[in-house]
């Protein structure tokens, strides 16, 4: 039986929920090698990883898979019963024979193997024998709790994925709290054949969850907000020790770009180890909402080749705001043709400008277009004491493309009202 026939036999809208067709579409033409799916109690992503997995070993006769926890005694009673389920949901259950000693579930028409193993014990991995064929699939379940973070999946992925042409890895995982944990961090980070699709449980059939379910998510929702956006929405919600908690990521395409009035650029002057630093922005004043869309991040440039950089990126004219440490610098690029003007500063500066940034009703960044500063942004906490306590200071570190925006918008927050 191969995976067409199941969907023939199955519908599989009995198994995956609405937010995963599309998903599930991309990954069966080919067109996707990882998916990271990180999503909040209830958004169904791990009956969907349960579902791929089958299903690829269907389409693909000489692959096998293999799933992964963290620990292993977690195996049973979370991925283990899940693939049984799927198994089952897809009508497949003559079809397959289970053990749990050694965890494995055989289907029995080829002989592929599904195959469950804690990365506790890296040996376990190491020594997989195969009757025949290669590991093509890979579900990591729970990725935040992976000890090693992407060093440790991509360790996996280079030991296990050998020997064929297809390949599938999946990363399913409740985001944590902090934006800093490598989970969320690799959520944000694209590339080809990559697929990172966040969802929620308002996006599943409410007659799947339960009243119960329900009923808990609304009460969390009504008496602890926070509790329930990181719980139930899936949001990295911090640790209480975030700078910044009004950061959307989005995409601002060159469409919207071109509706934007004046654009201002910013620049946070580097070298090595701090890099020199490049955004563009434009501040929608009505909304009291920042866009911030483009990105350059450089080493060891000096001026003239970093103005040539900014040249290729912005049209003649537009205005750029930069670190007034550096006169000779913004010299320079006046010398280039630039329209570069040093920030005005003056004590306390630092905290005016961060704390109208903090007070704007969004910052919106774009992940694909601006990694660094979504990076920086999303990132940046408070400075805490012994106790765990923030320490009301702004830390001076990894923060050069903040930098880079508060020059671009220094004359914005230097106006009265704004």
């Amino acid at each position: 039986m191969t995976a067409s026939n199941v969907s023939a036999r199955v519908d599989l809208k009995d198994v995956l929920g609405p937010a995963f067709y599309e998903p599930h579409r991309k990954i069966r033409s080919g067109a996707v090698e990882e998916a990271v799916l990180p999503g909040g109690r209830g958004s169904l992503k791990s009956s969907f990883c349960g579902a791929e997995v089958v299903l690829f070993i269907l389409r693909n006769p000489d692959c096998h898979a293999l799933v992964l926890r963290q620990v292993a005694d977690t195996l049973r009673d979370s991925v283990y019963a899940q693939i049984l389920w799927c198994i089952d949901k897809l009508g497949l259950s003559g079809s397959f024979r289970c053990t749990q000693s050694p965890m494995q579930c055989i289907y029995k028409p080829t002989g592929q193997r599904i195959l469950f193993r804690g990365l506790d014990d890296p040996y376990k991995i190491k020594s997989i024998k195969l009757p025949f064929g290669y590991i093509g699939c890979l579900w990591f379940e729970e990725a935040d709790q992976i000890k090693g973070g992407e060093a440790a999946v991509r360790n996996v992925q280079q030991s296990a994925l050998r020997g064929g042409a297809k390949a599938l890895t999946l990363i399913s995982f409740n985001p944590p709290a902090s934006s800093r944990n490598w989970a969320n961090r690799y959520a944000r980070e694209s590339r080809p054949g990559k697929l990172v699709h966040p969802t929620k449980y308002l996006q599943a059939p409410p007659e799947w969850l339960g009243p119960k379910f329900l009923s808990q998510a609304d009460w969390l929702r009504q008496t602890k907000p926070t509790a329930y956006r990181h719980e139930y929405l899936g949001e990295a919600v911090g640790n209480g020790t975030q700078v910044f908690d009004n950061i959307r990521l989005e995409s601002i395409d060159k469409k919207r770009v071109r509706t934007f009035g004046e654009i201002i650029s910013g620049i946070d002057w580097g070298w090595y180890p701090d890099p020199w630093a490049f955004n563009r922005t434009w501040y929608d004043a009505a909304r009291r909402t920042l866009y911030i869309f483009d990105e350059l991040t450089r080493n060891k440039l000096n001026n003239f080749e970093t103005a040539a950089l900014v040249k290729k990126r912005i049209p003649q004219g537009e205005q750029i705001i930069a670190d007034s440490a550096e006169e000779k610098s913004c010299a320079d690029y006046r010398d280039q043709g630039l329209r570069c003007f040093e920030a005005v500063k003056g004590p306390g500066s630092v905290n005016q400008s961060m704390k109208w940034l903090q007070g704007l009703a969004a910052i919106v960044i774009d992940p694909d277009k601006c990694p660094d500063t979504a990076r920086e942004f999303t990132e940046y906490e408070y400075e805490t004491n012994k106790e765990g306590e923030a320490i009301q200071a702004f830390v001076d570190a990894d923060n050069h493309h903040i930098d880079a925006v508060r020059y671009a918008t220094n004359r914005i927050w230097l106006r009265r009202g704004t």
